[in-house]
């Protein structure tokens, strides 16, 4: 996850888990990694998007992969632990977390480059990557430059035609910021998800909900979403399709002229 160059950084151990580290900025939890086993994913929506990529193509294929948002490299280290091979490319815009993650803890077998993400997603080309996740903050918000239907078609441009989008939305109820990500994302990619926690979803908590998205209809595998998210210790919700429309309700998309972005 992108955070603030002034926060105070640090990488802490997990007393319950000695092989695990939790970044740290400004004493607030950014990512969680055990180095001994990638497998093992401590934040409920890092499992979330964790099902969606093994869902999205058949076991242990690899995948070319863009992380927007690096940290600690949860992610991209179990996508090297299930998909051997795949070609990863991560994003991180501070420095100073690159600094200390490669200075603290074992590499990854991935390309890191410091840089902003919607920079890079423009820079790159088109049809490169089979999966892009983003999980990009400052301050606990999600910038502007990175929330609207510009940037999403940016996005899609990257992806080939079976290529999946995950996002990261952070949220509070009544769930007014995540109502226009999923009305963003949709005028952008035909087949659109959301996952979450159920209590997130009737609106009786803060946390973390995915967005999933893809150019295809179909594309999705929401049924055996479905299935994996209701059998997490937290469990999950899918809206889909008629409930992901009543969700929505009237949310308009975001652009770059309505979030103010030059």
């Amino acid at each position: 996850m992108d955070s603030e160059a002034d926060d105070r950084l640090e990488l802490v151990v997990d007393p319950a888990r000695r092989t695990a580290r939790t970044l740290l900025a400004g004493g607030v939890a950014q990512s969680y990694v055990d180095v001994a086993d990638p497998r093992h994913l401590h934040f409920e929506y890092v499992r979330r998007m964790a099902a969606l990529v093994d869902l999205a193509a058949p076991a242990g294929l690899p995948r070319d992969v863009l992380h927007l948002g690096g940290g600690a490299l949860t992610l991209p280290r179990y996508v090297a632990a299930t998909r051997p091979g795949s070609a990863q490319r991560v994003i991180e815009r501070d420095a100073a977390v690159v600094r200390l993650v490669s200075e603290e803890l074992p590499p990854a077998p991935v390309v890191v480059e410091v840089a902003d993400a919607r920079d890079a997603v423009t820079a790159s080309a088109a049809d490169g990557y089979d999966l892009v996740l983003a999980d990009i903050y400052r301050a606990a918000r999600m910038p502007g430059h990175v929330a609207g239907v510009e940037f999403v078609a940016e996005v899609a441009r990257t992806l080939r035609p079976d290529g999946i989008y995950l996002v990261n939305v952070t949220d509070l109820p009544p769930l007014v910021f995540t109502r226009v990500q999923v009305a963003t994302v949709r005028a952008v990619f035909a087949d659109v998800c959301l996952v979450a926690d159920r209590r997130m979803l009737r609106g009786r908590r803060y946390g973390n909900l995915v967005l999933a998205a893809a150019h295809r209809p179909g594309r999705l595998p929401v049924r055996r979403l479905a299935a994996r998210v209701a059998a997490d210790p937290v469990p999950g919700g899918v809206l889909h399709g008629p409930d992901l429309d009543a969700f929505v309700g009237g949310a308009r998309p975001a652009t770059d002229a309505s979030l103010g972005v030059a």
